[in-house]
C-alpha cells in the first residue's frame, strides 16, 4: 500500500496535491511520501517479532540523506556499498553500529572510514578484500568485525542483472573456499569473524529462493560451529520484490515466517537488507508533457524526463505504471513517452495504451521511490531532479534541482 491516491479527480501525494508541489518546485520531480516508508520499514520490522533482527535499508535504492533521516529515526540500520554511502548514513544520524557494510570493491580509504567510524561489520566478498581489511585493521590497532558472503548456487529467478547468488556473478564465495577464508579470519589477530552473508538477487517474487538459499546458510554453519567459528549473525541481504505491474510479490510477513519456521530456535540475530521494498512505492516522478508527436508508425509523448532521471525502463526494460496527475477522461491510444536525451534508449514507457495529453499536462511515474534518482546522471548535461518529502499536509525540500552552475562547478 501507498499514500499516493486519486481524490476528486486529481492525484494526491499525503495530503498534498501532486500538482501543486510540480509548480512550486518545478519537474522532473521525485517526491516520496513519509507515511509509506514508515508503513513498508514496519512491515519489515515487524516479521521478525520474536527474534533477534536488524532491518539494514540498502542504501543504493535511495540515498537521499533526508529519507535515511527519517528511516533511521524509525529504528534502521543501513547497507552500504561505498565511502559515499557511509558519509550519507553518518550524515544522516544512522548509528553505525548498525551500519554493515557491502560490495565487491571496497577500497582502502574506504575501510579505514568504516574502522574509524565502528561499523557493525563487513561484509567480506574475496580472500584477497579480507586480507586487505585485516592488513588496515592491524595498522589502526583496532579489530575488524567481519562476514563472509556465501555465494550459494540459487537461482533468484529474476531479471539476470540483478541476479547475483549464482555461481557464475561476480558476488560472494563458494562454501569450499568460504571454509578457509573463515579459517583465515579466525587466525588473524585483527579480524573478528561474526557473522554469515547472502544476497541472491533484486525484484525477487518468490520466497523459495530465499529459504532455498536460508538452508544452505544454515547448514554451512553448523559446518562452521563444528570446527571451532560460532556466528553470532545471519545476514540475508533483501530482495523482496514489488508491484510494478502484475506482479504479486510475497508480503515481508511471508518471508518472516519461513525465516523463524527454518531458524527453529537458534540463537541468531537475522539482519535483512530490503530497499526497493520499502521505498520503490513511497516514491513517484513528475514530468511534464513538452510536445505530442504522430508519425506513421507511433504516438510519441514527448516529456521532460529522460532516461537521465529514470533509466531503469532503459536498463532493465523495466515497466513503470504512468498516470495523468489530473485526468481529464480523454480516448486512449498506443504510445511511447519518450524523453528529451539524444538516444533511441531515452524512453520511460513503450507502446503503452494512454490516454492522449496535451503540452504542459503532467504525468506521474509510479514505483520511482527505488533505483530513481541514486542512478540519475548528468547526461546530455541535463539538470538532475529535485527530490520532496510529504509528510502529511507538510512537505520539505530534501534535495534542490541544480543549476547550469552546478554542472560546472566541479571543473577547470
Amino acid at each position: 500500500m501507498n499514500y499516493f491516491e486519486c481524490r476528486n479527480g486529481e492525484l494526491w501525494a499525503e495530503d498534498v496535491r501532486v500538482s501543486e508541489l510540480a509548480e512550486k518546485y518545478g519537474t522532473p520531480l521525485y517526491i516520496y511520501s513519509t507515511k509509506t516508508l514508515k508503513r513498508h520499514y514496519r512491515a519489515f520490522d515487524k516479521a521478525l517479532t520474536g527474534v533477534d533482527h536488524l532491518t539494514c535499508f540498502s542504501v543504493k535504492a535511495n540515498s537521499n540523506v533526508g529519507l535515511l533521516r527519517l528511516l533511521g529515526g524509525y529504528g534502521a540500520g543501513m547497507d552500504i556499498v561505498s565511502g559515499g554511502e557511509l558519509y550519507r548514513a553518518l550524515a544522516a544520524g544512522v548509528d553505525p553500529q548498525k551500519i554493515v557494510f557491502s560490495g565487491v570493491g571496497k577500497q582502502d580509504h574506504e575501510i579505514k572510514e568504516a574502522l574509524d567510524a565502528d561499523i557493525l561489520m563487513f561484509n567480506v566478498e574475496s580472500t584477497q578484500e579480507l586480507e586487505r581489511i585485516g592488513a588496515i585493521a592491524g595498522q589502526m590497532n583496532t579489530v575488524a568485525r567481519v562476514s563472509i558472503r556465501i555465494n550459494p548456487d540459487v537461482d533468484p529467478k529474476t531479471h539476470p542483472y540483478i541476479s547475483t547468488g549464482l555461481k557464475k556473478n561476480k558476488f560472494g564465495l563458494d562454501m569450499l573456499e568460504a571454509t578457509g577464508v573463515y579459517s583465515m579470519a579466525k587466525h588473524h589477530p585483527a579480524l573478528d569473524p561474526v557473522g554469515l552473508d547472502c544476497h541472491i538477487g533484486s525484484q525477487l517474487t518468490q520466497i523459495s529462493p530465499f529459504a532455498e538459499a536460508l538452508e544452505k546458510l544454515l547448514d554451512f554453519a553448523d559446518q562452521l560451529k563444528s570446527s571451532g567459528i560460532d556466528i553470532r549473525y545471519l545476514d540475508l541481504g533483501g530482495g523482496l520484490g514489488i508491484t510494478y505491474n502484475e506482479e504479486s510479490p510475497p508480503l515481508p510477513e511471508d518471508l518472516g515466517r519461513a525465516i523463524m519456521d527454518t531458524l527453529a530456535g537458534r540463537q541468531l540475530t537475522v539482519i535483512l537488507e530490503p530497499g526497493r521494498a520499502i521505498a520503490g512505492n513511497a516514491g513517484i516522478l513528475v514530468t511534464r508533457v513538452i510536445y505530442t508527436k504522430k508519425t506513421p508508425a507511433k504516438h510519441f509523448v514527448i516529456v521532460d524526463a529522460g532516461m537521465n532521471d529514470l533509466v531503469r525502463p532503459s536498463l532493465y526494460q523495466a515497466f513503470h505504471r504512468i498516470g495523468e496527475v489530473i485526468p481529464k477522461g480523454r480516448e486512449k491510444l498506443s504510445m511511447d513517452v519518450v524523453g528529451p536525451i539524444c538516444e533511441s534508449g531515452d524512453f520511460l514507457a513503450q507502446d503503452r495504451m494512454l490516454p492522449t495529453v496535451q503540452p504542459g499536462e503532467l504525468l506521474a511515474v509510479f514505483s520511482a521511490g527505488a533505483y530513481g534518482f541514486t542512478m540519475s546522471s548528468q547526461y546530455n548535461s541535463r539538470l538532475r531532479a529535485a527530490e520532496v518529502i510529504v509528510d502529511g499536509d507538510k512537505t520539505i525540500l530534501a534535495r534542490r534541482r541544480e543549476t547550469y552552475q552546478d554542472l560546472i562547478a566541479l571543473e577547470t
